[in-house]
């Protein structure tokens, strides 16, 4: 047997639909959503009806491109968690009503889960057992991961997720939303040791951006009192100082989870992997450290129903099914 899979992805501000057979994935569609730069930040009401107007269109392309009807698949798989409860509820919804209607099982994906295994959708891929540090705009984890569907989080944020860190910087200095890329652009010609920014350290592996954001905030402030032209002349350093710094944190955190078990396959996942400095200061840690560094292809590093395909795959193979009274959660730890 050859499993065909459908998954949706609708857990924040991205509508996702992709095909799986037997493991390989055919297909990732994305329709993004722009009505959210004019409010600097995702409106969870807005995201929900955008998703709404975007589900069948985007499960239709996936379909269609994959050159398989209805009547092909095996199972639909769908995001339950963790996300925006409106944005889950749609996607959700849509799966239970399809699944129904084809009388096929359905298969729940755990959204953090899910960027883990994105790096099984395309070679390289890393061997068992391996770190996966995930970094989005919600969560900050460092994942140990033993098997495809067997994961610990040994670390993660006290408080706010990185990728809040860079959005939320980036809207102190008046960039648009979303601003974390922006800041990575600017910082590629800046110089990363110009400011500094206190960090907080936490016990075990566990992260903290709450301190560095509100440093960065009376920076700005005090700076733009001096001069308020400072940051329109200095806006690639300060991106780069704040960049080093959060990316520090995290690595830091890294090196300390591959010393304490002894694991040197280390993987990125989530939004923020995109992020071309912490990719950059991880490979020559790397190098340094004689780690295997494994990085996902870019469409699999932000929200997609690629990855929600490739988790549903390993799910099929151990006939781990939802039932119909399933509902979202979320918030939903691996």
């Amino acid at each position: 047997m050859h499993p065909v899979l459908l998954a949706i992805e609708s857990s924040c501000d991205e509508t996702s639909a992709s095909v799986v057979r037997n493991g390989k994935v055919l297909n990732n569609i994305i329709a993004s959503q722009a009505v959210h730069q004019k409010y600097g930040g995702v409106v969870p009401e807005l995201a929900s009806r955008a998703h709404q107007q975007n589900i069948v269109m985007v499960v239709h392309e996936a379909m269609d491109k994959a050159r398989i009807k209805p009547t092909d698949l095996h199972a639909i798989a769908f995001t339950r968690g963790p996300g925006l409860m409106g944005s889950l509820l749609v996607g959700v919804s849509f799966a239970k009503g399809m699944a129904m209607g084809l009388n096929i099982p359905m298969i729940e994906v755990n959204h953090m889960q899910a960027h883990v295994l994105a790096h099984f959708i395309d070679d390289p891929k890393p061997s068992f057992p391996f770190l996966c540090l995930t970094v989005s705009g919600g969560h900050t984890q460092i994942v140990l991961v033993r098997d495809y569907l067997d994961m610990e989080v040994i670390g993660q944020t006290r408080d706010d997720a990185v990728g809040e860190a860079f959005d939320k910087a980036a809207k102190m200095m008046g960039l648009p939303y979303p601003g974390g890329p922006l800041i990575d652009k600017y910082a590629k010609t800046g110089n990363p040791h110009a400011f500094k920014f206190p960090v907080t350290v936490m016990p075990g592996l566990d992260f903290s951006f709450s301190g560095i954001k509100t440093a960065f905030l009376y920076f700005l402030r005090d700076s733009k009192q001096k001069n308020p032209s400072f940051v329109d002349e200095n806006i690639s350093d300060i991106c780069a100082s704040i960049q080093h710094n959060l990316v520090k944190m995290l690595l830091d955190r890294v090196a300390e989870a591959s010393e304490q078990t002894g694991i040197k396959q280390i993987a990125i996942a989530g939004g923020v992997s995109a992020n071309t400095g912490l990719q950059t200061s991880l490979k020559a840690l790397g190098e340094k450290k004689g780690w295997d560094i494994f990085v996902p292809a870019f469409e699999y590093c932000t929200d997609n129903a690629g990855m929600i395909a490739m988790a549903a795959h390993y799910k099929f193979l151990k006939q781990q099914f939802s039932t119909l009274d399933v509902t979202p959660l979320a918030r939903m730890p691996i």
